[in-house]
Parts: C-alpha cells; sequence; structure tokens
C-alpha cells in the first residue's frame, strides 16, 4: 500500500491565496485561495483541475519560486521564505544543458553545492543505473530520445537528495508508451527513496496509477474541492494498478468533479 511515514508533513499549505496584477487592469486576478493541505513523509499526491486554476501556481510557492499573497507554505515545518534545499521541480519539459553531458547535468545541482568531483561521480553513476541509463553518462542530450531525457532530468532531481519532488507534468509531452514505461520507472524509483511528491497531471487514470491521495481543484480561484484517498494496493507498480476493475469508478468520480463528460478528451 502507501509508503507514507508518521510525523511533520514534509510540505504543508496554510490558508494559502495567490494574487498577480492583471496585464493592462487596475485590479488583480486572484488564481488561487484558500488552499490548505499537508502531505506526509513518502506519501505521493496527485493534484488534477481545470486549466488556469492555480496547479503550477501551488508548486511555484512550495519551491520558493514564488510568495503566497495570503497565508503560509511550510517544508519540513519551516516557512518557505525562497528556493530551498529541501525541494526539487521537474518540469514538463528537462531542461538539460545541451553543453553538457548527461552525467555532468546529473551533477550540477551537487557542482553548485561544492561537492567533490569524485563523490558527485559517484552520485550520477549510480543513478545513471537506477534510471536505466547506464552507459550514456558521456552523451549529450541531443543523442537521447525524449524519454530518455526525462529519466535524465528525474536522475538530475534526485541527485542532490531533496525531501520533496514537485513534478509539474513531467510525461505529458511523451508517447503513451514511454509514459507508461516512465510513470513505472518514476513510481519504483520515489519508493526505493521514499520520496514525498506532490504532482501535477491532467491525466486522470496517471493520478490513479501513481498516487496515494488526489487533490481535486476548483476553477479559478482554484481552492481543493475534494480530496481523494486511492485505496488500491501497488503504488510503486502502476502498470499493475492499471489493470484493476477499481481504476474505472475512481476516473468516473474525478470526471465527474471536473465536469467532463464521456466526449471530453482528458489529456
Amino acid at each position: 500500500m502507501s509508503n507514507v511515514s508518521s510525523g511533520r508533513p514534509a510540505i504543508e499549505f496554510i490558508g494559502v491565496a495567490k494574487r498577480f496584477p492583471a496585464r493592462g487592469q487596475s485590479k488583480e486576478v486572484l488564481a488561487a485561495t484558500d488552499v490548505s493541505f499537508a502531505i506526509a513523509e513518502g506519501e505521493v499526491v496527485s493534484i488534477i483541475g481545470p486549466s488556469g486554476c492555480g496547479k503550477s501556481t501551488l508548486l511555484n510557492m512550495g519551491s520558493g519560486l514564488a510568495k503566497p499573497s495570503a497565508g503560509i507554505v511550510k517544508v519540513a515545518g519551516q516557512a518557505v521564505e525562497g528556493p530551498n534545499a529541501h525541494v526539487s521541480f521537474m518540469l514538463q519539459k528537462d531542461l538539460l544543458m545541451p553543453w553538457r553531458t548527461i552525467a555532468q547535468n546529473i551533477e550540477f545541482g551537487l557542482e553548485l553545492r561544492g561537492m567533490p568531483r569524485a563523490e558527485r561521480a559517484a552520485v550520477s553513476a549510480k543513478l545513471l543505473t537506477q534510471c536505466h541509463l547506464e552507459g550514456f553518462g558521456t552523451n549529450y542530450p541531443h543523442q537521447l530520445s525524449g524519454g530518455m531525457r526525462q529519466r535524465a532530468a528525474l536522475a538530475r532531481t534526485l541527485a542532490v537528495d531533496p525531501l520533496v519532488l514537485l513534478m509539474d507534468e513531467p510525461f505529458s509531452a511523451l508517447d503513451a508508451q514511454t509514459k507508461m514505461i516512465l510513470q513505472q520507472d518514476l513510481a519504483r524509483t520515489v519508493a526505493d527513496h521514499k520520496k514525498t511528491v506532490l504532482f501535477i497531471t491532467h491525466d486522470l487514470a496517471e493520478a490513479v496509477a501513481l498516487s496515494d491521495r488526489i487533490l481535486v481543484m476548483s476553477e479559478r480561484p482554484g481552492t481543493i474541492v475534494e480530496q481523494i484517498t486511492v485505496d488500491m494496493p501497488d503504488r510503486d507498480n502502476p502498470m499493475a494498478r492499471r489493470k484493476r476493475a477499481e481504476v474505472g469508478p475512481y476516473v468516473a468520480h474525478l470526471m465527474e468533479l471536473l465536469k467532463l463528460d464521456a466526449q471530453t478528451e482528458v489529456h
């Protein structure tokens, strides 16, 4: 079942709201409001909701890239005041540096922290194996497929040993087969490393397959309208989860909450 551990939350949002200046207008746009939830260490939580409801804004605040207009975000019990070593962010685009090899990309965060070269190399070698990239450390990003580049991005994210992984639709640009393989790799890697994950997706089946809980957001200004516990085994094996009969009812309930009908395309 879940790999959740007891104790204080790994990341927590308390009464969080975010306003942005409206271009060409005197009024501000309220992107998210009254958002409160906590994620335990080792828990995987997905966020789903309509486009523009503030999902990515929440991740930006969790990473310290943006500050709440109201409320507070805590990581490891401490208020988030800016980017910090407890959090790593993985996006839809891999953002690998084309002039660095895959191993050098993986080691970049460790290099910034001043880790000696030999220790960095040991970390990257281990992650290359774990992320099924063994033998590709000396290649450059343009020499890898899209799926392999996303594996490299995941390895770079894990290299700094963060407490929390924030993931913003990391597989949405991939073909269906590659996407499922990487979902499997992610789930097993997260379970092995006992990482906490906050994961944005528009793919409802992906949310069910990967998560301990799913947070459903409303239209803008986004707020949490429902929290759903995914009471299914095999969180570390999403391919096995997808075959279970319970997946259909979960997806149907999520579609109902999002006001999607059978003709709506779900990405």
